[in-house]
């Protein structure tokens, strides 16, 4: 353990830290842009499917399944690899060009099958989220808008989902910060990203620990910095819930003045 301390650069460790150059901020960006597309790609994707999974028609619930059953139960790792080589074999053309535009960006084309084979894995874990979410809200607060004359379209959108985000919110902010770290996997494809960065850095100087230790604190200020904005989202989502904002002594309050009526009235 002594040994390995003298020799560990520690020069080398703050100045990616610190100072990174211009090819870390370009791989820094790539994996955040990355995890932001595949994320939402997946929530919407995950909202379809959960809505199939509650249709009527039977086709469209074992589809739903079976897009859970496959994408749930088979690695990632093998989906980008099959999303970015054998998706081109299956259809008989490119369906990844080197770069794809999209309006005023221009990403490369291993990342743009990145976001699509992350996106859709993440479909699959979303609707699970969203249809427990969902199942959470009490059916009778749907048959009610219904009776009110709101149709099913309506009450979902206007009652049921604004319920139900308070509770798909948090596993919701869980699978992002899991999405940050698992673009790492699109390195094997090209992607250059944070860790692709650190290792072609470390097999042209050999200093391994120095590199992936700093990568590994870059991406534990990305999952902490988004783990903070999770907790603001969620504190602004439980406004209403008045109970968790009072103090001991307001509590202490409530609880008496049932009693101070009571008295009161007599």
């Amino acid at each position: 353990m002594w040994v390995a301390a003298i020799h560990f650069d520690w020069h080398l460790f703050f100045q990616r830290i610190f100072h990174p150059d211009h090819a870390f901020a370009r791989a820094l960006w790539t994996t955040v842009y990355i995890a932001v597309a595949a994320q939402v790609i997946g929530v919407v994707l995950g909202l379809v499917a959960a809505f199939m999974r509650t249709s009527r028609f039977l086709p469209l619930r074992v589809l739903s399944g079976a897009y859970v059953l496959v994408f749930r139960g088979t690695p990632v790792i093998v989906q980008i690899f099959f999303v970015y080589f054998g998706a081109n074999l299956f259809l008989g053309f490119n369906l990844f060009p080197r770069t794809v535009s999209l309006g005023p960006l221009t990403i490369p084309g291993a990342a743009f099958a990145g976001i699509v084979a992350l996106g859709i894995n993440e479909g699959a874990y979303m609707r699970e989220i969203i249809r427990a979410g969902i199942d959470s809200i009490d059916r009778g607060q749907l048959e009610a808008a219904r009776s009110l004359g709101m149709t099913s379209r309506l009450a979902t959108r206007r009652i049921v989902l604004p319920q139900a985000a308070r509770v798909i919110v948090p596993p919701l902010g869980n699978e992002f910060n899991s999405m940050l770290k698992t673009t790492s996997l699109l390195a094997f494809i090209g992607v250059y990203e944070l860790f692709q960065d650190a290792d072609i850095h470390y097999s042209t100087t050999f200093k391994p620990a120095e590199y992936f230790a700093a990568v590994a604190c870059w991406y534990l200020l990305l999952t902490t910095g988004w783990s903070l904005i999770q907790a603001w989202i969620e504190r602004r989502l439980s406004v209403s819930d008045r109970a968790d904002r009072l103090s001991f002594w307001e509590r202490v309050a409530e609880a008496w003045a049932p009693a101070q009526v009571w008295a009161r009235g007599r």
